[in-house]
């Protein structure tokens, strides 16, 4: 069942309106999505590989987790939820620290316009990846990288067809944050 997504502002302020996915995409309308990196206190990042079935970047390499918000559901709990349901991780929100919020606006070659204001946090992964139950409509598989593995990378976004192609800025202050909440320098 297709889900419905509040449509907010270019701003990123409510509009008090929702529309189905598919209508937010083929439309345009600017909506949030939540993003969570997980992170070994060790120095990796979990990765997660798009679904063969994504209709925009499948099989590339991206963000541990990520998802839309639902219509009249609180980032925060968007981001837990998606947790929950791409990788069976259960989180709470002591456990999730949102580090901001970037625009992702592209358009891509299937028609979709995808206008996201990605809600970004970062929350430590205390377990084994073995013991991950992974959505396979939404994740294909998952690695854990090193910091430097994740850095190099980053350098090679849209280059090497690995990771999904954004903005470097992006990735760039997602290493930066991991780096800090690990204390490593």
């Amino acid at each position: 069942m297709e889900e419905y997504i509040d449509i907010v502002t270019k701003e990123g302020f409510s509009t008090g309106k929702s529309a189905l996915k598919s209508e937010i995409h083929t439309k345009g309308h600017y909506h949030n999505t939540a993003h969570v990196w997980l992170y070994t206190k060790d120095g990796h990042v979990l990765l997660a590989q798009r679904a063969a079935s994504k209709l925009i970047c499948p099989l590339l390499w991206d963000v541990s987790v990520a998802g839309h918000v639902d219509a009249g559901e609180t980032i925060e709990h968007a981001a837990i939820r998606e947790v929950k349901e791409e990788i069976g991780l259960t989180l709470t929100k002591s456990q999730v620290t949102k580090i901001g919020v970037f625009e992702c606006f592209q358009s891509y070659p299937n028609g979709i316009a995808d206008n996201e204001f990605h809600h970004t946090f970062i929350s430590e992964l205390k377990t084994d990846i073995k013991n991950l139950i992974l959505d396979k409509n939404e994740v294909e598989a998952v690695k854990l990288v090193s910091l430097s593995e994740f850095q190099n990378l980053i350098k090679d976004i849209g280059i090497d067809n690995h990771f999904v192609p954004s903005n470097k800025k992006y990735y760039q202050f997602i290493l930066e944050s991991i780096k800090e909440a690990i204390n490593i320098y």
